[in-house]
């Protein structure tokens, strides 16, 4: 579990692909107190660290992981949004995020001025029916707001900070990102709707989820 609170931009120093692929970062200072086995948010995807090497930690995933997020389209030498698991007692300064990516969205637009930024972000209407105006969502494992949500975008407002210290701050229209919906809203999807998960946009709107 995690809190979309990004603690650092770690360097990918290694990128090996293959039936299982195997991600090496340099955490830095990060890397203190992280035991083999331990959860790290790589933009956002949750993974498990397979090997230490002095602050370099690997970590190992499968093709269903990379197929359902933007992990495939890293290269040796980027930067990666890092977040190391959420300790009990520890303060949430985000929301619940749970390293689950739900989808792949591209940025459409990115209109930056001195006081925020904003971002939009197109996704399959999908997720969108999981979204709520002033509702979470982590994009590529950020904790963010939302401020608009369409059929098929979502709108987030950032703050010149939050730019600076996270991988949305080289990012540019046309790029793509890993977005996770708010865990409260998938589960009353799946409680309220049908059997395989999914809610009638009506229903929702009803209810005052969109």
């Amino acid at each position: 579990m995690f809190t979309g609170i990004i603690e650092a931009m770690c360097p990918l120093v290694e990128l090996r692909r293959g039936a299982t692929w195997r991600l090496t970062l340099d955490l830095g200072e990060l890397a203190e107190g992280v035991a083999l086995g331990d959860s790290i948010a790589v933009n956002g995807v949750c993974l498990t660290v397979a090997a230490l090497s002095g602050t370099r930690a690997s970590f190992d995933a499968i093709g269903e992981t990379v197929r359902r997020s933007a992990l495939a389209r890293l290269s040796e030498g980027e930067r990666v949004n890092t977040e190391r698991s959420l300790c009990v007692g520890q303060r949430l300064g985000g929301h619940f995020v749970a390293g689950h990516v739900d989808g792949v969205g591209t940025i459409r637009a990115k209109d930056e001025s001195p006081e925020q930024t904003l971002v939009r972000v197109a996704v399959p209407p999908d997720l969108t029916r999981l979204m709520a105006t002033k509702g979470s969502v982590a994009v590529d494992g950020i904790s963010l707001t939302l401020v608009d949500v369409t059929r098929d975008e979502f709108a987030v407002a950032i703050i010149p900070y939050t730019l600076g210290e996270t991988t949305l701050g080289t990012k540019r229209a046309g790029d793509v990102v890993n977005v996770e919906v708010d865990m409260l809203a998938r589960y009353v999807a799946r409680l309220l709707g049908r059997d395989d998960g999914g809610v009638s946009e009506d229903f929702l709107r009803q209810h005052g989820y969109c």
